[in-house]
């Protein structure tokens, strides 16, 4: 929702994306229902609270000291209403029961404030104390995707301790590493950009036996879902082969391939993106029956992972 745009956009430029998620969501699960796709859904733990004085009392053990105090969300408090109801940007609590009613659907971290790992002024005890926020939300969760994909090697062994399990790692190519806005240069994003329509990097398909899993799992990104673009439109079928062939080549060699989006990245030109998630899911059913291809979400990974190394 809000809390992972607060520090890049307003409501004014970028609310009409946040909404557009809340109509997005129950229409994704739809599809992953349909076509039993089992997902993970890392959630900032801020948006299982449910009005703002449980907010404030979960935050107010948390330290968010960036150098840039804009990046914390500690910052965007004055903008936050009372409760669900009357603030739907930054609350969703009724969200998250909606996700839960849908089989196969896992409940990961995105943190507990949307914590930037990489950036100046934060610290490794200031990390542990929002680990500590998400533990108290007693979900069990095991599975965490770093905002802003600052993944941060050296906490993995705190993540450990908390009872993560499993990361989203980034894909392997010098212009996805981790990386904070000072180094997100013109040319890696042109480059990011080419790379979702013709392939550039490679496929990001992994084999399990060749994941890193200590001191947790890396289960690595393969493709950002990039949204649809009216600019971009005649490139549509090229971005859509883009993720088809990689698919195919997973499923061909048994290896997995892991794609990722945000809900408000659909929040605008919803039913676009929806029939173009759609012919995606139709090919992994194809994939299904021709290669045994399956869907798991992070915590099945981390489960299969476990077992084969058992075996």
């Amino acid at each position: 929702m809000n809390w992972g745009v607060h520090d890049v956009f307003s409501i004014e430029n970028y609310g009409e994306n946040i909404l557009g998620a809340r109509i997005a969501i129950p229409k994704i699960l739809q599809l992953f229902h349909k076509y039993d796709i089992h997902a993970t859904w890392a959630i900032v733990g801020m948006l299982h609270c449910k009005n703002k004085k449980e907010l404030l009392t979960c935050l107010e053990s948390i330290e968010v000291p960036y150098e840039n105090e804009a990046l914390s969300a500690k910052h965007n408090l004055p903008n936050v209403g009372e409760d669900e109801q009357a603030d739907l940007y930054h609350y969703g609590n009724s969200l998250i029961k909606m996700i839960k009613e849908i089989p196969n659907q896992e409940i990961g971290s995105h943190t507990f404030t949307h914590y930037y790992c990489l950036e100046e002024g934060q610290q490794i005890e200031h990390f542990e104390k929002d680990l500590q926020a998400v533990d108290n939300l007693n979900e069990g969760i095991s599975s965490l995707v770093f905002p802003r994909n600052q993944v941060n090697i050296e906490y993995l062994k705190l993540c450990h301790e908390y009872g993560i399990t499993a990361y989203r790692g980034n894909e392997k190519s010098w212009i996805y590493g981790p990386y904070i806005k000072e180094m997100n240069t013109t040319i890696k994003r042109m480059l990011r950009l080419a790379d979702n329509y013709i392939n550039i990097t490679g496929h990001h398909s992994y084999k399990l036996e060749k994941v890193s899993t200590n001191p947790i799992i890396n289960v690595p990104s393969s493709r950002f879902l990039r949204p649809y673009s009216s600019k971009l439109s005649i490139l549509e079928r090229l971005r859509l082969q883009r993720i088809k062939n990689s698919l195919t080549e997973a499923a061909k060699n048994n290896k997995y391939y892991h794609l990722w989006w945000h809900p408000h990245n659909f929040g605008k030109n919803t039913e676009k993106n929806l029939q173009f998630l759609e012919e995606i899911l139709v090919h992994v059913e194809y994939l299904k029956g021709k290669y045994h291809f399956q869907s798991m979400h992070m915590r099945e990974m981390v489960n299969l992972i476990n077992s084969n190394k058992a075996n």
